[in-house]
C-alpha cells in the first residue's frame, strides 16, 4: 500500500495576519482593487507611506531560488545580481508553478511575506540595501489586493521567524 501525503494548502492572508499579531509585529493593512503591476499600485502612494516593493522570483542553474525585494521603481541587472546574490550562474525568472509550490502565491502577488510559505526553505530573501532605508516597507499580503505595511526591523525578524537568514544587500543599479 503506498502511502498518500496531501499538499498543505498556502497560508493565506488571515494566516499571515494572524502570525504577525503572534509575533507582536504592528501592522496596517489597507485594501484595494488588485493590483498586478507596480504601474498600477501608484495610484495608492499618497494613501499609503513608506517604501513599496517590486519582487523578483528568480532561479540560477542549480535550480536555487530567491526572491529579490527591491524598490517599485528600482531596476535590478539580471545578467550580472547572480554575483552579489551569490547565485551559482546568471538568473531567470522562476517558473509560476515553484512560485506557487514555494512561496504559495500566483504571478503578480509576489511578497516578502510567502516566506511563511516556504517552510522547506528552498528560497533566499534578499532584501535590496536601498529600500531598507525606509522606516516602513510595504508588501503584499499573500495577494494582490492588499497592502500591508510593517517596519524595517519588523520585516526581518518576520523573514527569521520563518526560519530565513534575510540578506540585505546593494541589488540595484
Amino acid at each position: 500500500m503506498t502511502a498518500v501525503t496531501e499538499s498543505v494548502p498556502p497560508k493565506r492572508a488571515e494566516d499571515l495576519i494572524r502570525f504577525l499579531d503572534a509575533l507582536g509585529i504592528p501592522h496596517k493593512t489597507k485594501t484595494h482593487p488588485p493590483v498586478f503591476t507596480v504601474a498600477e499600485s501608484v495610484s495608492l502612494r499618497d494613501e499609503i507611506p513608506g517604501g513599496h516593493t517590486k519582487n523578483l522570483f528568480v532561479k540560477d542553474k542549480k535550480d536555487q531560488f530567491f526572491l529579490l525585494t527591491v524598490e517599485e521603481n528600482a531596476s535590478v541587472d539580471l545578467k550580472t545580481v547572480h554575483t552579489v546574490i551569490g547565485a551559482a550562474s546568471k538568473v531567470s525568472f522562476g517558473k509560476p508553478e515553484k512560485l506557487m509550490e514555494y512561496l504559495g502565491v500566483a504571478p503578480g502577488s509576489v511578497t516578502a511575506f510567502g516566506a511563511i510559505n516556504d517552510t522547506g526553505l528552498k528560497v533566499t530573501f534578499v532584501l535590496d540595501k536601498d529600500l531598507m532605508q525606509h522606516d516602513l516597507i510595504n508588501c503584499h499580503p499573500l495577494s494582490n489586493d492588499a497592502t500591508t505595511s510593517i517596519a524595517r526591523d519588523d520585516l526581518l525578524r518576520f523573514l527569521e521567524a520563518t526560519g530565513h537568514s534575510p540578506l540585505v544587500l546593494k541589488v540595484t543599479a
